[in-house]
């Protein structure tokens, strides 16, 4: 979509944004509740109070003027238990036309750039579309446990990509 804009960085808004897209659709889709909407502003705070740039990546694709979707690497452990790929959300409005597919690789186009051995990512199984995203962008699925990390139980799934 030529109108959408992919910005690095933190923009004021964000974290309710990013927030309020990651509550409602889990919560419309999957029946999450309060735990993790609260859960996704309060992780997400803290990873941009720590953010440092020479490791760690924070991107809003916005269409007019709103953010429509976000990605980040968290680089913290990079070294040892690869990056985090997080926050991952593309709204109702604009999914199915790209946006997702720009900020993945945006993403691990980063982690190639600045030296990421590995990046790491947790999801859960139903989630079709996302799925397909990461296996496009090299990422397998190396472990599956019933779990209730968002609040809700679910059949929880990681996933890395290497990037030697």
């Amino acid at each position: 979509m030529a109108d959408v804009e992919i910005v690095k960085g933190y923009v004021p808004g964000s974290i309710g944004r990013v927030a309020e897209l990651n509550g409602a659709y889990y919560h419309y889709n999957w029946g999450f509740g309060l735990f993790f909407e609260a859960k996704v502003a309060t992780d997400l705070s803290a990873f941009l109070l720590r953010y440092d740039e020479a490791r760690d990546g924070f991107w809003t694709a916005t269409f007019n003027g709103r953010i429509e979707g976000h990605i980040s690497i968290d680089g913290l452990h990079a070294d040892d238990a690869g990056a985090h790929l997080r926050y991952f959300i593309v709204s109702e409005a604009v999914r199915g036309k790209g946006i997702g597919n720009n900020l993945i690789n945006t993403a691990m186009n980063f982690c190639r750039e600045i030296g990421h051995k590995k990046v790491y990512l947790w999801t859960f199984e139903g989630l079709h579309a996302a799925r397909h995203l990461y296996e496009k962008a090299g990422f397998r699925l190396t472990e599956q446990l019933t779990g209730a990390r968002w609040g809700t139980e679910v059949c929880e799934q990681r996933f890395e990509a290497l990037l030697e």
